[in-house]
């Protein structure tokens, strides 16, 4: 495990956050039932592991997951830097009937947050998508008056293009841009990423670990009735064991590499990837990989000490290039079918 001192990570617009973040939506009933009183557990652990940038979204639970945090934020408030959206109208559990980018619609949303939070100002707003009947511009617009007002720290965008960062740029500084990106989702790394690089933007990676795909532990023909993964292409029967080739080379680095004298294990290998390509490309990288339990925690910063060789991250991009189906049931819901 990293020590609770580990160096904070600079992202955009002077926001200096943890190393490793930690994504909320893994707390709310979107791959089963969620224990309340282990998710707060959770949380803390990962407080007191120096993992302080949690991340969370105002539909995850329908609210409830702002709600689990505030209860962490009672006692921990200044030790936490917070991250959360606006613009999907929906939970990930039973769907999504809107998106809103407007300005009437960030004012409610905003202040709908703060009272589930419990807390008078936000670290880091996203819009969670693009609502493309709105121009970007009027929505930054719309968020940065947010930050003139005190209630918001630092502007995010999740999943947007990176013309539409560079619109969005030109409004107000960007902090954070949030989008899939992992060894099996590297769609970003064509347009966004250079784009973030260029304009001094943080890359928040969300599902570093392929919704646990690139764990090994999942699989994909036995998925509940409710997971939503079920509805994403590259989880379909043909496309899993296709994409067990990743899955394959992720476990073989693992076998070659050790973390403080034991073996490393797939998550900390998709982990370090991600950190590694950071540095290949430019910029600074900051998964926030979800869990319900405390000990994944300290499985998950275990990567922040892993070094590869250039054969071993040849055998990693290697297998990327042969991942079958999307990362979106819909791909212009993201970045990738917009570009």
């Amino acid at each position: 495990m990293a020590p609770a001192s580990a160096p904070l990570v600079h992202l955009g617009d002077g926001l200096n956050v943890s190393p490793l973040g930690f994504g909320g939506m893994a707390l709310t009933p979107v791959y089963g039932e969620v224990d309340q009183g282990e998710a707060l557990r959770t949380l803390h652990h990962a407080v007191d592991a120096g993992v302080s940038f949690i991340d969370t979204a105002d539909i995850y639970g329908g609210g409830s997951n702002e709600e689990l945090i505030a209860q962490l934020l009672k006692e921990r408030r200044g030790e936490v830097q917070l991250a959360t959206k606006f613009g999907l109208v929906g939970t990930p559990a039973s769907g999504y009937t809107d998106i809103r980018g407007d300005a009437a619609y960030i004012r409610q949303a905003v202040e709908a947050s703060l009272r589930r939070l419990g807390t008078d100002t936000i670290d880091l707003y996203y819009m969670h998508r693009r609502d493309l009947r709105v121009p970007i511009v009027e929505t930054v617009e719309a968020m940065a008056a947010l930050v003139q007002q005190g209630k918001v720290r630092h502007l995010g965008l999740s999943e947007v293009t990176a013309e539409e960062l560079r619109e969005a740029s030109s409004i107000h500084p960007i902090a954070a841009v949030q989008s899939e990106w992992s060894i099996w989702s590297r769609d970003v790394e064509r347009n966004v990423v250079p784009a973030a690089a260029a304009l001094g933007v943080g890359f928040v990676p969300y599902s570093p670990l392929g919704r646990g795909f690139l764990t090994g532990t999942v699989d994909a023909s036995k998925l509940g009735s409710g997971d939503f993964r079920r509805n994403i292409p590259r989880f379909a029967a043909d496309a899993a064991d296709a994409n067990q080739g990743v899955v394959a080379a992720v476990q073989a680095v693992a076998g070659e590499l050790t973390v403080a004298g034991t073996p490393a294990t797939p998550a900390q290998v998709a982990l370090a990837w991600l950190l590694a390509q950071g540095k290949r490309l430019g910029l600074p990288v900051v998964p926030i990989p979800g869990t319900r339990k405390a000990e994944r925690i300290d499985e998950n910063l275990g990567s922040l000490a892993l070094d590869f060789t250039a054969a071993q991250l040849e055998m990693l991009d290697a297998a990327a290039d042969a991942v079958v189906g999307s990362r979106s049931a819909d791909p212009t819901w993201v970045s990738q079918g917009r570009e």
